[in-house]
């Protein structure tokens, strides 16, 4: 099967007839051919949303809603296709995981179509007697967005659809290795019939396609979510423009010494396994008070062993399916090793699954006694394992939080509540969840780094994304 990318309202090759064939993680069968797009196929890509801006922007919000609340008809319509598509590209649990991201795919786009009604500007005092001035809330235009492919409908979703919701055309990019899943969702966008140029998806490598779509002089603003280092060079390309940039974690899950050690065994079972540990929300290291440590590190082995299904994720048994590419598997081979020749225990775990179609399946893995100078627990490792390091206090797990260089998200278990609030008080992430899995998170809440560290600028989640997709304009009249 041969797949197209989606510029001004068709179906196209890319201009140099490139293409790429699409492989699954889960089963190693081809999906087809994706095109290759580059530099040319993104301008063409600008070009058509240029063209569609300003019919776009003069529609009504409720005008922009009805389209939008169309697509989540069509994804709703087509939800089995969707899922099965996303556990093909993505590698994803069929039952476990991928009708869920489906469904919160819909609350997305739905999401956005109300909150484009309600997106409006301000009515301030004029120091003029006499005069009235309006601030109103006007599109910035083009919005390029680069997504990931670790969560590739929902993440597209929450900056795709506020976009659109508040006026603005969009050109799309998604990772490679999802990208049949990136032309399912377009699908369901083109059969929405919003107008010609509205939404553009181009295929093809991200410092070639995601480069010229930060950099052109057509587009007015940017948004990305992906790694740090790719975050980076996306934002010096975009320099000038209006930027959303959410990037990696390292988000500790605190374990306090008078924690409920049953409830954070389970929440640092959805922390390091869902998606495989391919989150940026992910508990990439769980720092323990060494009076539990010993009980809750035997405990989460146990329920590891007892719960966490690695499998066929067509099988409804499987919670955790393969990792999605190649390179997150190399890089969960480096961190474990590197851990373990640190002096880390492997208490279950510690090696890829040798008995699956492919070789991206790794076991769910727990280290005890973790290095804090270990890979694994100063990196992003993005894979299932659950890195357990020793802490003494709440102001040793503090400090440790606070020395990383990102600071998206972290988790603190504890029954002192005011214990809980001094953490979030005094680390610096953009998140704080107590008593709860560092992997919650609410759709139409406010998520992403702090000022100052490697996880990003701005927040996605519900309408805040509209501050960053329009500007301020005033307006004075006498």
């Amino acid at each position: 099967m041969d797949h197209r990318m989606f510029v001004g309202g068709a179906w196209v090759p890319a201009r140099s007839h490139a293409s790429t064939e699409a492989a699954s993680p889960a089963t190693g069968e081809s999906l087809g051919r994706v095109p290759e797009g580059d530099r040319d196929d993104a301008r063409a890509a600008i070009a058509a949303a240029r063209s569609a801006a300003p019919g776009w922007a003069r529609l009504s919000a409720f005008e922009r809603a009805a389209l939008l609340h169309r697509v989540g008809d069509v994804i709703e319509a087509r939800r089995d296709e969707l899922a099965r598509t996303l556990t093909l590209d993505q590698g994803k649990p069929l039952r476990a995981e991928a009708y869920d991201e489906v469904d919160e795919l819909v609350t997305y786009w739905r999401m956005a179509a109300e909150d484009g009604k309600r997106h409006g500007g301000l009515l301030p005092n004029s120091s003029s007697p006499g005069k009235r001035a309006l601030l109103i809330r006007r599109p910035r235009g083009v919005v390029g967005v680069i997504t990931p492919w670790n969560w590739p409908y929902t993440m597209p979703a929450e900056l795709i659809a506020p976009a659109l919701a508040c006026g603005n055309t969009v050109v799309w990019t998604p990772a490679p290795s999802t990208s049949v899943a990136a032309v399912a969702l377009a699908s369901c966008v083109a059969d929405a019939d919003l107008p010609p140029g509205v939404l553009n998806l181009v295929t093809g490598p991200g410092p070639v396609v995601g480069d010229e779509i930060a950099r052109h002089p057509g587009t007015d603003a940017v948004a990305f979510i992906g790694s740090t280092a790719t975050g980076r060079l996306v934002a010096h390309a975009a320099a000038g423009k209006a930027t959303l940039l959410e990037m990696g974690g390292n988000g500790p899950v605190v374990v306090l010494a008078d924690a409920d050690l049953g409830r954070a065994v389970a929440g640092a079972l959805v922390a390091c396994f869902l998606c495989a540990g391919q989150s940026c929300t992910a508990g990439e290291r769980l720092l323990v008070h060494e009076a539990v440590r010993e009980e809750f590190a035997a405990r989460l082995a146990a329920a590891v062993r007892d719960t966490v299904r690695l499998g066929d994720p067509f099988d409804d048994a499987t919670t955790m399916g393969p990792l999605n590419n190649a390179g997150v598997a190399a890089k969960m081979d480096a961190h474990v090793a590197d851990a373990v020749g640190r002096g880390a225990s492997v208490l279950t775990g510690g090696s890829r699954a040798s008995s699956f179609r492919t070789d991206l399946y790794w076991e769910p893995t727990v280290l005890d006694g973790v290095s804090r100078e270990s890979l694994v627990a100063t990196e992003e490792t993005f894979g299932p394992v659950a890195p357990i390091v020793g802490i003494r206090s709440l102001d040793e797990a503090i400090e440790l939080t606070n020395a990383s260089r990102y600071g998206l998200l972290a988790a603190v278990y504890t029954a002192d509540l005011s214990a809980g609030l001094a953490f979030a008080d005094a680390v610096r992430t953009g998140w704080v969840n107590i008593n709860e899995s560092s992997n919650y998170w609410e759709s139409h809440l406010p998520f992403g780094g702090r000022s100052g560290s490697d996880s990003g600028l701005g927040r996605v989640g519900g309408s805040h994304p509209m501050d960053a997709f329009t500007e301020l304009q005033t307006v004075i009249i006498s």
